[in-house]
């Protein structure tokens, strides 16, 4: 995967993806990995790869000032079709391997549905861990490979999956492992698919 590939996928995807992956069971996983965020007036929220703004419904009506970045246009144009009138929020044109914002910017960082499609995941939890204030939370909701294992079945498919702009082999754990001095993982929870999608909360010390 590269990012040339991901503008192109998913420009493509973009119509489609809410149909696809923000209903049924997606959009109950999702739901549930937000649901219990506890989020305060005037906070600063960061979504990292906001795709089409299927998490902005689950975060409105509650003051905060929320950045929403993601490197395809077109999957930002459908985000801002779910604004809501009155509620604050920044579109920005960016790549999450590179965000440019300053040092512990944000009180909470939402990376959803991210880490697997990024070609440089490791890169992209840097930059994460990099914008989260002291104190601030990290909320991922993803797909990894169970237990950092990837089957045989797995590897055969990886390859064929990735031309469709996500990687269903990475490992939670080698992300984890740099910071686990600077994080604490809060909660670690199976969503989807026997716990090949979780939900994961992080604070960052």
């Amino acid at each position: 995967m590269n990012n040339s590939w991901n503008r192109i996928i998913y420009k493509l995807w973009a119509p489609l993806y809410d149909r696809v992956f923000n209903s049924g069971a997606f959009a109950g996983a999702r739901k549930k990995a937000l649901s219990d965020l506890d989020l305060k007036p005037g906070q600063q929220v960061l979504l990292v790869g906001a795709g089409t703004g299927a998490d902005l419904p689950l975060i409105s009506g509650r003051s905060l000032s929320v950045t929403a970045i993601d490197l395809s246009p077109a999957m930002l144009a459908e985000a801002r079709s779910k604004v809501k009138e009155g509620e604050k929020i920044t579109f920005l044109e960016m790549d999450a391997q590179d965000l440019r914002f300053g040092d512990e910017t944000f009180d909470v960082v939402i990376a959803n549905l991210i880490l697997s499609v990024v070609p440089d995941a490791e890169r992209c939890m840097q930059e994460i861990v990099r914008v989260t204030s002291h104190g601030g939370k990290i909320v991922i909701f993803d797909k990894f490979a169970s237990n950092g294992r990837v089957s045989p079945v797995m590897k055969v498919l990886r390859p064929l999956i990735s031309v469709l702009g996500t990687d269903i082999g990475r490992d939670f754990n080698l992300l984890f492992l740099p910071y686990k001095e600077q994080l604490s993982i809060k909660e670690e929870s199976p969503l989807l698919m026997r716990g090949m999608y979780r939900k994961i909360v992080l604070e960052k010390n």
